[in-house]
Parts: structure tokens; C-alpha cells; sequence
């Protein structure tokens, strides 16, 4: 923990924000890792299908080593329904995500070991715009960990299960009475703030 290697580190937090997401599946029915638990339909599966074209472009395209297969919609001159990658269809199955996504950081991580952090791609789209290797890590550890945290909040919603990770939750103790009598005391405290610093109504 003392030593410096700046590529090292880059990939050592970006593995972990990874192993985080993977680690919501877990346990999991198909049914639960594909449902919409948002009003914008977040789903687990689909997170994962999100950042494993990430990973593709960002860490493959960008740098001359195509990872194959369509482009993500949300890439400049793709043809797919927009959202496509949010979410999984019936017929993609659990292990084609999952065994995907991994291929897909592999490839990323032969890329990352590659080239230097100084090294300059172009990503795809329009005139090609040029960022290093280094500020593209920076970039993915960002993406992957939001989603992470997307995923966090997911999980929760569909059974209660919270915490970073099996045997590391990250997490201060606690038992669902006592969750619940926290969470009672943080509505209370709410209201009383909302109650206290209301606004006055501006006039029209």
C-alpha cells in the first residue's frame, strides 16, 4: 500500500469497482437480475450489459484494438434502439452477460498492460476525439463505480441486501429493527427540516 505504480493502482481500483458489480448478481433469480427497479428501468443485468460495451470502446476501440461485435447506441453512427444496452432481452442469458463482460475486461486489461498511461487514442465517433490511456482509466474507474453504486441501491430495493461485498460490507452494524428505527429517525429529521427552512412561495 505504500509503493507507487500509477498503472497498478488505476487497475487495481478499477478491478474492484468490477468485483463490486459482478457481486450484486449473486444469489440472485433471472427474474430479479433483470427487473426494472426504477422509473427508468434500472436493472442489474443491464448494468453489467452497459459497461461491458464501455469497456469495449473505451479501452478497446479507443486504441486501435476492437473488441468485435456492434457498436454500443449510445457510440456516434450506431445503428441500435437507444437504451439497448440498459437492459437484457428474454433470449440473453445470465452466463452470456456475465462471461461477455469479463471477455470484455480482459480485453481491457491486455490494452491497459499494452500501452503506456501516456499513450493517446482517439475515440470513436465524428472527428475521433483524442484522450491517453491514463485519462481514459480515470474515466472507466468513474463510469464503473457510478454503476456500482447504481447496483448498490438496486440490490437493496429487491431483497435488502446491502453492503459492499460478501465477508467486506463497508458498513456500520446494524439489524433490520435497527435500520428501521434509523430510517424512522432520518424521515423524522426531514420533515423537521422541511418544516423549518420551508420557502417562502414566490410570487407569480
Amino acid at each position: 500500500m505504500i509503493g507507487s505504480d500509477p498503472k497498478q493502482d488505476l487497475r487495481v481500483v478499477l478491478q474492484d469497482a468490477r468485483d463490486a458489480l459482478l457481486g450484486k448478481l449473486e444469489g440472485l433469480s433471472e427474474y430479479d437480475i433483470r427487473r426494472p427497479m426504477t422509473p427508468t428501468g434500472t436493472n442489474l443485468l443491464g448494468l453489467v450489459k452497459h459497461l461491458t460495451g464501455a469497456e469495449a470502446v473505451y479501452l478497446g476501440d479507443t486504441y486501435g484494438r476492437p473488441f468485435g461485435g456492434p457498436p454500443p447506441p449510445w457510440v456516434p453512427g450506431s445503428d441500435a434502439e437507444p437504451d439497448s444496452d440498459l437492459w437484457a432481452t428474454a433470449d440473453e442469458t445470465r452466463e452470456e452477460m456475465v462471461g461477455q463482460y469479463r471477455r470484455a475486461c480482459a480485453h481491457a486489461d491486455a490494452t491497459i498492460e499494452a500501452l503506456d498511461l501516456d499513450v493517446v487514442g482517439h475515440l470513436p465517433g465524428g472527428e475521433g476525439k483524442p484522450i491517453t490511456l491514463h485519462r481514459t482509466l480515470v474515466h472507466m474507474i468513474a463510469e464503473t463505480c457510478r454503476h456500482a453504486g447504481h447496483a448498490d441501491i438496486v440490490r437493496e430495493l429487491i431483497d435488502g441486501t446491502v453492503g459492499q461485498r460478501t465477508g467486506n460490507d463497508n458498513r456500520a452494524p446494524g439489524d433490520a429493527a435497527s435500520w428501521e428505527k434509523r430510517r424512522r429517525r432520518l424521515e423524522s429529521a426531514a420533515q423537521e427540516a422541511a418544516t423549518r427552512h420551508a420557502r417562502p412561495e414566490t410570487a407569480g
